[in-house]
């Protein structure tokens, strides 16, 4: 029914596109983790009735729809397949399912593929044809697996998607060659363009608005208000398939009325504990003030902030430290290669060559073409093949994808995104807005000098109670459980999964390789959490706690593999497969099928599971990544959801103090 899938990373507000281009580039506003076929659906009847065509945020009968339409509140949401921050917000969105449920939530989904994306429009038309052949069902497949796989968009992508959903290849081929759905991107689109959309993803939850991949805090906030009165509207007799349509004329603002709305000023006032690192610096270590900037080369308002930023130089000197880290967005493809010059300037050069380059780089924008990056060599007086060789072969890639990923950690989703002595500054301001939180935090510095903290050591000071971008939880686990790795790990991994999620499975691979990355320090631990709506979940967790009983860690991994291994074939799952399992790997079977007829190993699953909610562990797979055995009550940091290995590494790094 619900989508496994859960958020790992709530991400602030950042979108693409449209006539604002802070949803991608912060002017003066603030990984598809999982497998493919992240939505677990199950077709529900729809209760015939009125259209709701007539809501001031219409919903049409072609609609993709999760949930029913009797539901108290309903999403519908404007995106676009190859926009990023739409696949981060697909994550929340999933995870508000698992929340409400699909009789509290409903999920309506609108295409809005943006001009500049030259891949959103076709893959909007392929959805719409799965969506037109197969149902809703077949429709949100497909969708996971665009977003999950957004990096490989394109025809040959859309026919395994197509098939994987359920529909056939000569009917999709058909369909899509001919068009017959693509009059669906228009309607959507002229949908978006009369309740005032400019960007993806875009909102309306019960017909209010809400812009960008924001924080799920900020969708339960609106949900629930919209619970408590459409059960209001319930109590005064409105049909519950009328509720939706009641609730936009409500709810619902024009685009005028919402730009005339007073909203909360950006919250500069919270410290985040973001480190300075091995990043480039300008400025003495002993400035009392640091800004860290997360930039990109291509973006046009990191340029148009570089006036500000000398003038606070000049206003300021060697009391300001700056500290740049590179955020190179998806859409500008000249940003990465711009990156990978700077970096070799300062491989040659040290930081003075890099903020020579930086400089020049800034200048020579938007010409950022290999010819430009040769006269920017050049002129710097760099060895320009090497810097070729450089760009050519990504040799700083993996500098590069780390300040991008620390950005994600501190919800930097757009640029220029800077932090004053941890405190947050979105976009290219203007030079009092920088001013008044210099002037701020110089006061502090000043006064903890006075106190006797030495100068280098002013910014880890002021920052040391700052806020983490790392969620922390305390359990209390029982019993004995299956491990591997290094047996005198200092860092342990508890994984609590699920035998038929497939978004576990999915992290398998991931998980073997973080262990062959810290072959001496990462200890895995399972946990079972079978998920109430997985039915063969349960039986595939007591084989496996009978195949650790039995013959210890070494032989639940098989057993693990096993089940992963069959998961997805017709009867991979069933207790006759299980067997099969069991006898293969040589279990004492007169016991393995007591144990599984009496349900006797199904005390210590309930076990893992009341824990893990107790702890307000909720989605499969999640991992608690900490210091030590987890004995007693331990303290770790939280991950959800299949992600990149690089999440993983910063968490144990974390856990070991090593992160940067």
């Amino acid at each position: 029914m619900i989508r496994t899938r859960t958020l790992a990373a709530l991400v602030l507000l950042a979108a693409c596109g449209g006539s604002a281009p802070a949803r991608q580039e912060a002017v003066s506003l603030p990984q598809a983790n999982d497998d493919a076929g992240a939505h677990e659906t199950v077709a529900l009847a729809q209760p015939t009735g009125k259209s709701e065509r007539d809501a001031l945020v219409p919903i049409a009968d072609d609609d993709p729809v999760w949930g029913s339409r009797t539901a108290l509140v309903t999403i519908v949401e404007f995106a676009d397949f190859q926009c990023p921050f739409c696949a981060r917000a697909a994550e929340t969105v999933e995870q508000l399912e698992k929340a409400y449920g699909d009789h509290k939530l409903r999920v309506v989904f609108k295409h809005y593929p943006l001009s500049f994306h030259q891949n959103a429009r076709p893959c909007a038309e392929a959805a719409a044809t799965v969506r037109a052949l197969g149902g809703n069902a077949a429709f949100w497949v497909f969708y996971d697996l665009a977003y999950h796989d957004q990096a490989d968009l394109g025809p040959a992508s859309y026919e395994t998607w197509a098939q994987r959903a359920g529909v056939s290849l000569p009917v999709f081929r058909a369909a899509l060659d001919a068009r017959k759905y693509a009059s669906k991107i228009d309607d959507d689109m002229a949908v978006a363009k009369n309740v005032g959309v400019e960007g993806t993803p875009a909102f309306f939850v019960n017909g209010v608005s809400i812009e960008g991949a924001q924080p799920i805090e900020k969708f339960r906030e609106v949900i629930d208000a919209q619970i408590t009165a459409a059960s209001a509207e319930l109590e005064k007799g409105v049909s519950p398939q009328d509720l939706y349509t009641v609730a936009t004329r409500e709810n619902y603002k024009t685009p005028s009325q919402r730009e005339d709305e007073n909203t909360p000023p950006p919250d500069t006032t919270t410290v985040w504990k973001v480190p300075v690192g091995a990043s480039p610096q300008r400025g003495p270590k002993t400035a009392l003030v640091t800004i860290v900037e997360f930039a990109d080369f291509q973006c046009p308002f990191c340029k148009r902030v570089e006036p500000t930023l000398e003038q606070i130089k000049t206003t300021y000197g060697s009391d300001v430290r700056f500290v740049f880290k590179h955020e190179p967005l998806p859409f500008h493809p000249r940003a990465e290669p711009a990156a990978e010059l700077a970096l070799e300037a300062r491989a040659e050069k040290g930081d003075a060559g890099f903020w020579a380059a930086h400089d020049e780089l800034f200048a020579s924008q938007p010409n950022l073409d290999d010819a430009d990056l040769d006269k920017v060599a050049t002129k710097l007086k760099l060895d320009v093949a090497k810097v070729r060789d450089a760009i050519a072969k990504k040799k700083w890639a993996r500098v590069i994808k780390e300040d991008a990923a620390l950005g994600d950690d501190f919800q930097a989703n757009g640029t220029p995104h800077f932090f004053i002595d941890g405190r947050r500054l979105v976009g290219a301001q203007p030079f009092d807005k920088f001013k008044a939180i210099i002037d701020d935090e110089l006061t502090k510095a000043k006064a903890l000098v006075s106190g006797g903290t030495k100068l280098e050591k002013v910014y880890d000071e002021l920052t040391k109670n700052g806020k983490s971008p790392y969620e922390e939880k305390t359990i209390t686990l029982a019993g004995s459980a299956p491990s591997k790795g290094a047996a005198r790990a200092t860092v342990t991994v508890v994984e609590f999964a699920d035998f038929q999620c497939p978004y576990c499975k999915r992290a398998n691979d991931t998980l073997d390789e973080l262990l062959k990355a810290y072959p001496t320090q990462v200890k895995l631990v399972w946990r079972n959490m079978p998920l109430p709506f997985h039915a063969q979940a349960e039986l595939a967790a007591e084989a496996g706690v009978e195949a650790f009983k039995q013959k210890g860690s070494a032989t639940f991994w098989r057993m693990h593999d096993a089940l992963y291994g069959h998961q997805t074939d017709p009867d991979g799952l069933s207790r006759t497969s299980i067997d099969g399992y069991a006898r293969t790997l040589g279990l004492d079977m007169t016991k393995f099928a007591q144990a599984l007829d009496t349900g006797s190993n199904g005390s210590a699953v309930d076990a893992d599971a009341k824990a893990a909610k107790n702890a307000g562990l909720n989605g499969t797979p999640t991992f608690l990544v900490g210091r030590g055995s987890p004995t007693g009550a331990w303290t770790a940091y939280v991950l959800i959801g299949a992600q990149p290995l690089a999440k993983f590494k910063r968490l144990v790094d974390l856990a070991l103090g090593s992160h940067p």
